[in-house]
């Protein structure tokens, strides 16, 4: 509940309101008669308390959790992995060409050239994961 229900609302506070009754809506704490009923007091509140009565009776919003950015996935942000699917071929080339096994060595050793930096940060995902994890057993105690 508002500290002061007697504050006027602007726009972006219905906005606000709206948003969080289509999220209530959307989990199923509303059928559609009780949906429009709400989003018409919505839609006509004035202050902070004509808003807070629509929520009475629901549970406050969980704050949700931090969605890791997207990576690039354009054609050029996969070109690692473009690459080390084409060099087992160019060795097996190379090798009926040169009659050299050596050839075979690039394939661990493009490997080890464009995915050894990933090492690191897949250890520090796992560790936030495990972080997370933790955290979220806490908040349920």
């Amino acid at each position: 509940m508002s500290d002061v229900p007697e504050i006027r609302i602007g726009t972006a506070e219905r906005e606000q309101a709206m948003q969080r009754l289509s999220d209530h809506f959307a989990a199923g704490r509303l059928s559609v008669a009780e949906f429009d009923e709400r989003s018409a007091v919505v839609a006509a509140a004035m202050t902070r308390g004509d808003l807070d009565t629509v929520f009475v009776d629901l549970p406050e919003p969980v704050a949700a959790t931090a969605v890791p950015a997207k990576h690039d996935t354009g054609f050029m942000a996969e070109w690692p992995e473009r690459v080390m699917a084409v060099i087992p071929i160019v060795a097996v080339i190379l090798f009926f060409l040169t009659h050299s096994w050596l050839w075979f060595l690039a394939i661990p050793l493009m490997g080890a050239l464009l995915y050894g930096n990933r090492h690191d940060r897949g250890r520090d995902r796992r560790r936030d994961r495990g972080r997370g994890r933790g955290r979220r057993a806490e908040d349920k105690d």
